[in-house]
């Protein structure tokens, strides 16, 4: 077995791999980048090696820097973890020219399977069913809108180098493939390094099935039971589960068998992934989609009902020891499920969020496992995948397994930035969901139904007393008994002074104004008076406490950000909200009111700002062309994800950036003025 291995990944996988190599005495190597300095599983490793600057290009995915790192703290082996390099054949080839073991298959495995379109023509030729699509190699756009029109739509436009759900495009209509074949190769570039596309005919209402294998190097294959992996958005996995609850055993050793036997037809080692489409109406029927030649980040849930480390089993295999397990040894018990939380905003169509972890309470409990990458005041920011961590419950039954999660989301609490907590508390108590009646277009359907939780008084009051209480501004129960005299603090500490101002009389009732802006929604304003209706005492934890109202109390975590002359950043938790409210004392509302009155003597000129920190990678039209309200301006990427910004009314587009820029959030990349003749009508 190795000594060493260096981990050549980030986050919540960084830290799981890191896990296995503590329980085995095996010495761990985290590799960051500079933005990563402070991240967790740079912490977690025996070592640590910087690999460069933030962007993936220059630190996670520089092939000879990571080889160097290994070669200078004498790591025998590498470990890839899933995206970067783990599925990249030239990584593998490094590695062997450089005497390293890569935990992982064979570079033909990863040559015939890293490639979408070979993968496929592959797998045909050996009789596995397939969808109908497009199965040439290097095809421009032309050609490809040409093998497309003899297809059924809606179709499906993927990347040949991808994986994962990320940059496939749906197309509904023929006439809008050209344009979106576009989009696609500079999303395709930009993930993977390569812009080869494919096209193939959507399946309504697929289920997403994938059968995890592990291989030797002794001809011993295996499977560990199927997945079901047809909760997705985008095409990105959000809630997976094992086994699948529309299987029957015959048909699961079928589609076992057929995973076996496609490792086995390119001498796989290691483990593996096999994904197939199922049909929802006819079960026992399915499609190969493609095989990912590494771990999965759905991996935990095979782990929880199979009792099987399977990065440990990576280890062995590439170490060259042979598997000690039988296709009979293989047991399936209970039921697990797993639920992936993300740095993004639903309430904003999903866009990406980035900011400093304030406040993180992760859950624990019967059947509970937390894979995160999170610890706090870390800062996430949008140069990689805006997954944070993975909440996953195990049960002697599927509805065991989604009630414990459920309730573990419930106990998850992450302040500085938006999650998807709340979205997925709604998904794990859908009721189609827990029935089991689900297809991977379902979420999308289910979406413009779902009611996110609002900001109400008692969250406004919470974060008002949270910092009053910060402040010294409460009253303790003597001071309210006995009135203080004119020239004494009327309320507690000599902070009082300062920071409520002095009054002659029997004391006074600070009202704070606190405001939760909310992404696609107007703001909401609350006035919370100080005046003991409501207390907040400590909690049985860091950052928890107890709102005690008139009629009830109610637990709550809160974290405190930044602060300035107009105002303080309190996040709160209660119940199923999470947001961050501006809370204002007087002096704060003063300067505000006098930054607005400032503000409403300068004429606007409308900007279309950066709605989060990313890199332009289109700029649509030039500085000076004039346009009308819609019209495409910039286009920026973050997170593996393009954000297309319009212009919001008519006149003429000033652009301020240029392609390749690095934006920061709020920042102006374009504005919109006015033409004159518009400007002399309204002075008429």
């Amino acid at each position: 077995m190795f000594s060493t291995v260096l981990v050549a990944n980030r986050g919540e996988i960084a830290c799981r791999i890191i896990t296995t190599l503590k329980s085995m005495g095996i010495a761990s190597v985290a590799i960051y980048s500079e933005a990563d300095a402070q991240a967790k599983h740079v912490a977690m490793a025996d070592r640590a090696v910087c690999v460069g600057p933030a962007a993936a290009a220059r630190s996670y995915l520089n092939i000879e820097a990571i080889i160097d790192a290994a070669a200078e703290t004498g790591a025998e082996a590498i470990h890839p973890g899933y995206g970067f390099l783990s599925e990249n054949v030239e990584f593998a080839r490094a590695c062997a020219a450089a005497g390293i073991t890569f935990i992982g298959p064979e570079e033909h495995a990863l040559e015939v399977m890293g490639d979408k379109i070979r993968s496929k023509n592959h797998v045909a030729a050996a009789g596995v069913p397939m969808v109908e699509g497009t199965s040439e190699p290097g095809l421009s756009d032309e050609q490809l809108v040409a093998a497309a029109a003899t297809m059924t739509f809606p179709v499906l436009i993927k990347p040949s180098a991808g994986g994962g759900g990320k940059g496939m495009h749906v197309v509904e209509d023929p006439q809008d493939l050209a344009e979106t074949l576009i989009t696609a190769r500079r999303v395709a570039k930009a993930a993977f390094g390569d812009d080869t596309l494919f096209i193939e005919q959507l399946i309504r209402t697929p289920r997403h099935i994938e059968v995890q294998i592990l291989a030797d190097s002794y001809g011993s294959v295996i499977h560990l039971g199927e997945r079901e992996c047809s909760l997705q958005r985008r095409h990105q996995k959000i809630i997976e589960e094992a086994p699948s609850a529309l299987l029957d055993e015959e048909t699961r050793a079928r589609i076992g068998q057929a995973a076996c036997d496609t490792a086995a037809s390119v001498d796989y080692r290691g483990a593996g992934t096999v994904e197939f489409l199922v049909s929802d109406q006819e079960p026992q029927k399915f499609y190969f989609m493609e095989m990912n030649t590494r771990l999965q980040v759905e991996h935990p849930v095979t782990e929880e009902i199979t009792g099987i480390d399977l990065v440990e089993q990576q280890l062995r295999i590439a170490a060259g020891q042979p598997l000690r397990m039988t296709q009979d040894d293989v047991a399936l018990s209970g039921h697990s499920v797993e639920a992936r939380i993300y740095a993004e905003d639903p309430q904003a169509d999903f866009l990406p969020s980035a900011g400093t972890v304030l406040g993180l309470s992760e859950p624990h409990g019967p059947g509970i496992r937390v894979d995160s990458g999170m610890r706090e005041h870390q800062v996430i920011g949008t140069d990689y995948d805006p997954m944070l961590a993975k909440v996953i419950a195990a049960g002697a039954d599927r509805d065991q397994a989604f009630s414990r999660l459920h309730r573990a989301l419930g106990g998850t609490v992450v302040h500085g930035l938006s999650t998807n907590i709340s979205y997925l508390r709604q998904l794990t108590a859908d009721s189609d969901v827990r029935a089991g009646t689900m297809d991977t277009t379902m979420i999308e359907r289910k979406l413009p139904d779902l009611d996110f939780p609002v900001p109400q008084q008692h969250h406004a009051a919470a974060a008002a007393l949270f910092l009053a209480q910060q402040r010294g501004l409460l009253p303790d129960a003597a001071a309210q008994s006995h009135p203080p005299a004119p020239f004494h603090p009327p309320v507690q500490g000599p902070a009082a002074w300062q920071s409520d101002g002095w009054r002659p009389g029997t004391g006074h009732t600070p009202t704070f104004s606190v405001t939760c802006s909310r992404t696609g929604a107007t703001t909401d304003q609350f006035e919370v008076p100080v005046d003991g209706a409501a207390a907040l005492l400590p909690g049985s934890g860091c950052g928890q406490w107890e709102l005690q109202t008139e009629h009830r109390s109610i637990p709550v975590h809160i974290s405190l950000g930044t602060r300035s002359r107009t105002g303080a950043e309190v996040w709160v938790t209660a119940e199923d909200f999470t947001g961050m409210f501006t809370v204002l004392d007087a002096e704060a509302q003063t300067h505000r009111q006098l930054a607005e009155i400032e503000a409403e003597l300068v004429d606007a000129v409308p900007e279309v700002t950066a709605p989060m920190p990313g890199t332009v990678v289109a700029v649509e039209v030039a500085s000076g062309a004039e346009v009308t309200v819609g019209d495409l301006l910039v286009t920026i990427e973050a997170m593996k994800m393009e954000h297309r910004l319009t212009a919001l009314s008519e006149g003429t587009a000033r652009i301020n950036v240029a392609v390749g820029d690095q934006v920061s959030l709020g920042q102006v990349l374009a504005t919109v003025e006015a033409s004159t003749e518009d400007n002399s009508k309204d002075e008429s």
